[in-house]
Protein backbone atom coordinates (compact mmCIF):
# COMPACT_ATOMS: atom_id res chain seq x y z
CA UNK A 1 0.00 0.00 0.00
CA UNK A 2 1.26 3.57 -1.37
CA UNK A 3 1.87 6.26 0.99
CA UNK A 4 -0.14 9.44 1.06
CA UNK A 5 1.74 12.12 -0.66
CA UNK A 6 2.62 14.74 1.77
CA UNK A 7 2.34 18.57 -0.01
CA UNK A 8 3.44 21.88 1.91
CA UNK A 9 1.46 24.36 3.57
CA UNK A 10 2.73 26.68 0.65
CA UNK A 11 1.58 24.80 -1.87
CA UNK A 12 -1.57 23.82 -0.49
CA UNK A 13 -1.92 27.62 -0.24
CA UNK A 14 -1.10 28.45 -3.76
CA UNK A 15 -3.42 25.53 -5.10
CA UNK A 16 -6.23 27.13 -3.19
CA UNK A 17 -5.61 30.49 -4.44
CA UNK A 18 -5.06 28.91 -7.90
CA UNK A 19 -8.77 27.51 -7.83
CA UNK A 20 -10.33 31.53 -6.77
CA UNK A 21 -8.61 32.78 -9.68
CA UNK A 22 -8.85 30.72 -12.38
CA UNK A 23 -12.19 30.12 -12.11
CA UNK A 24 -11.35 26.61 -12.92
CA UNK A 25 -13.31 23.51 -11.04
CA UNK A 26 -11.77 21.22 -8.74
CA UNK A 27 -11.14 18.74 -11.52
CA UNK A 28 -9.43 20.70 -13.80
CA UNK A 29 -7.18 22.46 -10.84
CA UNK A 30 -6.01 18.61 -9.51
CA UNK A 31 -5.59 17.58 -13.41
CA UNK A 32 -3.76 20.60 -13.78
CA UNK A 33 -1.71 20.06 -10.41
CA UNK A 34 -1.03 16.98 -10.60
CA UNK A 35 -3.91 16.03 -7.38
CA UNK A 36 -7.11 14.77 -6.29
CA UNK A 37 -10.33 16.27 -7.14
CA UNK A 38 -10.99 15.97 -3.90
CA UNK A 39 -8.41 17.32 -2.24
CA UNK A 40 -8.48 20.19 -3.98
CA UNK A 41 -12.02 21.11 -2.39
CA UNK A 42 -11.14 19.58 1.07
CA UNK A 43 -8.37 22.39 0.65
CA UNK A 44 -10.35 24.93 -0.30
CA UNK A 45 -13.18 24.10 1.97
CA UNK A 46 -10.40 24.00 4.91
CA UNK A 47 -9.31 27.76 3.56
CA UNK A 48 -13.10 28.51 3.64
CA UNK A 49 -13.03 27.86 7.34
CA UNK A 50 -10.12 29.62 8.42
CA UNK A 51 -10.13 33.53 7.04
CA UNK A 52 -8.66 31.98 3.60
CA UNK A 53 -5.71 30.24 5.27
CA UNK A 54 -5.47 26.17 4.03
CA UNK A 55 -5.06 24.48 7.50
CA UNK A 56 -2.06 22.79 7.62
CA UNK A 57 -0.89 19.97 10.06
CA UNK A 58 0.73 17.62 8.29
CA UNK A 59 3.98 15.54 9.66
CA UNK A 60 2.73 16.38 13.30
CA UNK A 61 3.21 19.81 12.94
CA UNK A 62 2.11 21.80 15.90
CA UNK A 63 1.39 25.13 16.77
CA UNK A 64 3.04 25.59 19.59
CA UNK A 65 5.92 24.01 21.44
CA UNK A 66 3.43 23.03 24.13
CA UNK A 67 1.24 21.37 21.97
CA UNK A 68 4.85 19.57 20.56
CA UNK A 69 5.43 18.41 24.24
CA UNK A 70 2.04 17.36 25.01
CA UNK A 71 2.37 15.07 21.77
CA UNK A 72 5.79 13.84 22.69
CA UNK A 73 4.71 13.02 26.33
CA UNK A 74 1.57 11.29 25.36
CA UNK A 75 3.60 9.31 22.63
CA UNK A 76 6.30 8.48 25.44
CA UNK A 77 3.20 7.47 27.51
CA UNK A 78 1.66 5.35 25.34
CA UNK A 79 4.95 3.37 24.42
CA UNK A 80 5.68 2.87 28.40
CA UNK A 81 1.97 1.52 28.83
CA UNK A 82 2.60 -1.30 25.79
CA UNK A 83 5.90 -2.17 27.37
CA UNK A 84 3.98 -2.88 30.79
CA UNK A 85 1.40 -4.60 28.71
CA UNK A 86 4.23 -6.82 27.30
CA UNK A 87 6.27 -7.29 30.22
CA UNK A 88 3.16 -8.33 32.45
CA UNK A 89 2.56 -10.88 29.60
CA UNK A 90 5.93 -12.10 29.91
CA UNK A 91 5.59 -12.48 33.47
CA UNK A 92 2.15 -14.38 33.30
CA UNK A 93 3.76 -16.79 30.91
CA UNK A 94 6.96 -17.43 32.86
CA UNK A 95 5.22 -18.29 36.18
CA UNK A 96 2.85 -20.89 34.05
Amino acid sequence: MGRKKQYSAEFKQDAVNYYHSSGKSFEEVGQDLKVAKSTISKWVKSAENNNGIVNHRGSGNNSSDTEKEIARLKKELKDSKDALDILKKAISILNN
